[in-house]
């Protein structure tokens, strides 16, 4: 294993005291160094080294009461308050089944954990919770609130404090992505996609065909997936925004999806950036990262459901959108319109 930047730890801590007011992300990426190595270069001043222990964290996590949690990937920025609730511990993977954060976690993508402590412009000192994976990506971050049970966070700290207090990790390389196949049987594909009795069943499939996501889309036909105009996202935000309709939102990178399913209130774009800013969620997404949108019809035991979904130039799955529907039942008539409504991609305009 090899480090990913030559930079010390020294060297981190003194070109971040130039540049304090930047966002970490940004500052890693300008600086050529993993987020997770600039939060390590912290260790034994403002931050501890913790063990990526998802069923200690998730379990402890329960006692703190309300708190912020946040998923992000490249593109968007979910982050949800409340309290973490119904913990599901798994050996593949973990869940929190809560009414306000809801997650699937998946462990072994976990490499690297800090608890910081960073004073704010009002001098309050700020506590969050920080996991990467081996690449040094953040994968998921707990931000404690005001009425976070702060002795409770103290004692989680303690159980997953790490023996190795050193301000200096290994990430590495990721590995190779298998290649998957750009073609298919399409009668094969349309016959599996239509014989799906649950949305969970989809991965698997496009595992069978060794076919990525987006070619599957591609393939498939108009009558379960069909392009969307650039612009749907937005319209289908102005759609639901301020209604009763409650709908699913996810966002996922390699170790974390976390999901928001509710009613959206607020949304405010700014600059390249569309914001919900509701009570216990919010929003933020690049559109300006979005390369396509597409609208997706899955068979269900109980009907069809329909899906919108958000894909970058690397044409990986930034956002997905559903209506919120009670297992078993039929998805909402009100969610079904808005998408159907959505604008289709001008293939006139197609670069």
């Amino acid at each position: 294993m090899t480090e990913t930047a030559a930079k010390t730890a020294d060297d981190i801590r003194r070109l971040r005291a130039q540049h304090p007011e930047m966002r970490e992300r940004d500052f890693a990426r300008i600086h050529s160094i993993s987020e997770a190595q600039l939060v390590a270069a912290e260790v034994g001043r403002s931050a501890i080294r913790l063990n990526p222990d998802v069923g200690v964290l998730l379990n402890g996590l329960t006692a703190v009461g309300e708190v912020m949690a946040l998923t992000r990937n490249e593109s968007a920025v979910h982050e949800k308050i409340g309290p973490y609730e119904k913990v599901v511990i798994g050996p593949m993977a973990s869940m929190v089944l809560g009414e306000q954060i809801d997650l699937r976690i998946f462990p072994s993508r976990w490499a690297f954990g800090f608890a910081v402590e960073k004073a704010g412009e009002d001098g309050a000192v700020r506590h969050s919770l920080q996991f990467f994976d081996a690449q040094g990506h953040a994968v998921h971050k707990v931000h404690a609130r005001p009425a976070t049970n702060l002795e409770a966070w103290s004692l989680l700290v303690a159980n997953l404090r790490h023996a190795e207090q050193t301000d200096t990790i290994t990430t590495t390389p990721a590995a190779p992505v298998a290649a998957l196949g750009e073609a298919a049987d399409v009668a094969a594909l349309r016959e599996q996609w239509q014989a799906l009795t649950d949305t969970h069943q989809f991965f698997g499939m496009l595992k069978k065909l060794n076919l990525h996501r987006l070619n599957a889309l591609e393939l498939v036909g108009e009558d379960l997936a069909w392009q969307l105009d650039a612009t749907a996202v937005e319209q289908m935000f102005s759609a639901v925004a301020g209604s009763d309709l409650p709908i699913m939102v996810f966002v996922n990178n390699q170790g974390c999806v976390q999901i928001h399913a509710g009613p959206i209130t607020t949304v405010k774009p700014m600059g390249p950036w569309l914001n919900v800013m509701d009570d216990t969620f919010h929003l933020h997404l690049r559109l300006d990262h979005i390369a396509s949108v597409w609208a997706v019809r899955k068979p269900t035991s109980d009907g069809h459901i329909t899906s919108v979904e958000v894909y970058d130039a690397n044409r990986e799955l930034i956002i997905q959108f559903f209506g919120k529907r009670e297992e078993g039942n039929h998805e909402r008539a009100a969610w079904r319109s808005a998408v159907e409504q959505l604008p289709l991609h001008n293939q006139s305009n197609a670069a």
